[in-house]
């Protein structure tokens, strides 16, 4: 008999299921823009190596021009100046991710290898450590085991590269991923104050400059944390003042030398 009192008939399987919408234990509801493990992992790496790149391209750029800027005010040399550190910086930038995550890749192989041959050897040892650390989060041991179980019998190299190492043996770092990600952001980031102080006439460049740099900072610190899930503020503050910092420096060491005819 079908029910008509608007709830859910007794003998409805999926009565207790859990709904998209369904409210979290607490009361509160799920939002689907909320960040996962999983995933969040994945984009912060991505997100940090863009991030720092575009960073790094603004700031070390807008220095160096500025500074070049204190002390000359040709054209060419400021174009010179900042072509070379853009190209400078870029290659650095991507050489240097580049033998940051082939190091981290390389570990996380060889901790995988040492896995799978203990794996091989001294299964029932392994199948035991696994039910420890699953104990270590708080379940209890007959249930652990159970996991452990399951787990083992399903891909017991996952099970161990994830609960074990933190690894997934899925997802292993790219170097070339890294590596072009922080080419192609910090190539972007530089190309914003060179532009802007070689194209403005002689008395607006300083001031072109100095704003555009705040604003790209602004805007990465806001990006940055908006993506990352943390407080905008701090962020923002964090970039703007480092850039700040960075051009007053170098401009006064600019003027200096420029007055020392060096």
């Amino acid at each position: 008999m079908t029910d008509h009192t608007g709830g859910d008939s007794p003998d409805d399987p999926h009565a207790d299921a859990p709904q998209p919408d369904d409210p979290r234990p607490d009361g509160t509801a799920p939002h689907p823009g909320e960040p996962h493990h999983g995933g969040l992992s994945t984009r912060l790496n991505w997100l940090r190596a863009a991030v720092l790149g575009a960073n790094d391209g603004i700031v070390s750029t807008a220095g160096l021009v500025v500074g070049v800027a204190g002390a000359t005010s040709s054209r060419s040399a400021l174009l010179t100046a900042g072509l070379a550190g853009l190209l400078a910086g870029s290659l650095s930038m991507a050489a240097g991710e580049y033998v940051s995550v082939s190091t981290q890749r390389d570990s996380e192989q060889a901790a995988l290898a040492l896995e799978r041959e203990e794996l091989a050897t001294t299964p029932q040892a392994e199948l035991d450590e696994l039910t420890g650390l699953l104990g270590d989060l708080g379940i209890t041991h007959d249930l652990a085991r159970e996991v452990a179980v399951q787990l083992t019998a399903r891909d017991a190299l996952g099970a161990h590269a994830r609960v074990e190492l933190g690894i997934d043996p899925d997802e292993l770092a790219n170097p070339w991923h890294a590596a072009w990600a922080s080419f192609v952001s910090f190539t972007a980031g530089s190309l914003l104050p060179l532009l802007a102080i070689v194209l403005p006439p002689h008395a607006w460049r300083l001031p072109v400059t100095v704003v555009s740099v705040l604003i790209a900072l602004t805007g990465c610190g806001w990006a940055s944390a908006r993506l990352g899930s943390a407080p905008v503020r701090p962020a923002v503050l964090r970039n703007a003042a480092g850039g700040a910092v960075a051009m007053a420096v170098t401009y006064a060491v600019g003027l200096l030398l420029g007055a020392a005819g060096v």
